[in-house]
């Protein structure tokens, strides 16, 4: 049995409790729905004094058409149950409801929460381990208790992956992310809120909390999916996930929204590769042609085949995983040719 360290709970009401209790004690840890923190509690990664509980805290939950600002606001604290439900996310980004209902299994969904999952802990194959593991390799590694990547044993820097199903299809999105600390209040763009340090991984500052996220209402005719690949579907984090958009010459619900109106834009996001997603680059040949016409799912798939380089941070062979990527996002992008 794995069993917890110990720590104390406080169960604040309001975001400004949040903070002030995140300011009380330093080595405070957010805990909202529990699934990421808990497991590594439990293999003794971490070990806060305090974990400051978003129970309780009502601001965090719900979803808002904001007509004013163009965009659908969405609370940290929705569960991913209720995002893949909802009617309004369904109809106006069915890629996002589509990854919140591919993650893991329906108890986690109903327990798991948007902020959660863009927060999500970095993973490796190194370090999601217990702690008499960790230490039957050499003393841990950078993220935990060694100074060693034994997934890049010369380098520098955790390279633990991001395996967030919902961060992908957000980022292609154009989300920005709604964050409150000491300072006050900042919004910034979701695709700058990660870097690459597998052990520092986001950009929030200390003391700061998710309170909400913030997606822009579609403006023309698009066509988005997500994509991933696992091992067991009802359990497991993604081994590659990708998230396409395609927007249309065409009004969103009028006669021209269908996959035979030329494209104007691609967006695909490559997950589960380093410590940040990766957005595809050079993908103007595909503007102009059809969804329908194979040359689209040809070009993007072998642009994210030649611009992903998975490396050996989850389980299955590097090279097989990154033909995983060429072969999923082709299908994909079939997919939506063909209206579904």
């Amino acid at each position: 049995m794995l069993r917890l360290p110990q720590f104390d709970v406080v169960s604040p009401e309001t975001v400004p409790e949040v903070v002030e209790a995140l300011g009380k004690t330093p080595g405070a840890r957010l805990i909202a729905g529990g699934t990421d923190i808990l497991p590594n509690l439990k293999h003794w990664l971490d070990q806060p004094p305090v974990l400051v509980s978003l129970a309780r805290v009502t601001a965090l939950r719900g979803v808002r058409r904001d007509d004013a600002r163009g965009v659908l606001r969405i609370g940290a604290g929705v569960t991913l149950s209720e995002l893949s439900r909802e009617p309004s996310v369904r109809a106006l980004f069915p890629s996002l409801a589509q990854s919140a209902g591919a993650v893991a299994s329906p108890i986690i969904r109903n327990m798991a929460t948007l902020g959660g999952n863009v927060n999500l802990d970095t993973r490796c194959r190194y370090v999601n381990q217990t702690e008499f593991w960790r230490g039957a390799i050499g003393g841990g590694c950078i993220k935990s208790e060694g100074d060693v990547c034994h997934v890049v044993p010369k380098g520098r820097n955790c390279v633990a992956a991001m395996s967030s199903d919902n961060v992908p299809v957000l980022i292609s999105l154009d989300a920005t992310i709604v964050l409150v600390g000491p300072e006050g209040e900042r919004e910034l763009p979701l695709g700058s809120f990660f870097h690459a340090d597998g052990t520092a991984h986001t950009r929030a500052q200390p003391g700061e909390l998710t309170t909400e996220l913030r997606l822009p209402l579609p403006t023309t005719a698009r066509r988005a999916r997500y994509v991933k690949w696992c091992v067991r579907r009802s359990i497991d984090f993604p081994l590659v996930s990708v998230a396409l958009r395609f927007d249309l010459d065409a009004a969103p619900g009028s006669p021209e929204d269908s996959p035979d109106a030329p494209i104007t834009a691609a967006h695909v996001v490559v997950g589960v590769l380093g410590s940040k997603p990766r957005a595809l680059s050079k993908l103007g040949a595909v503007v102009g042609l059809r969804l329908r016409d194979p040359a689209v799912a040809r070009a993007v798939s072998e642009a994210a085949h030649a611009q992903c380089r998975p490396l050996a941070n989850v389980p299955y062979e590097v090279h097989y995983r990154r033909q995983m990527i060429k072969v999923h996002t082709r299908r994909g992008v079939e997919a939506l040719a063909d209206g579904d």
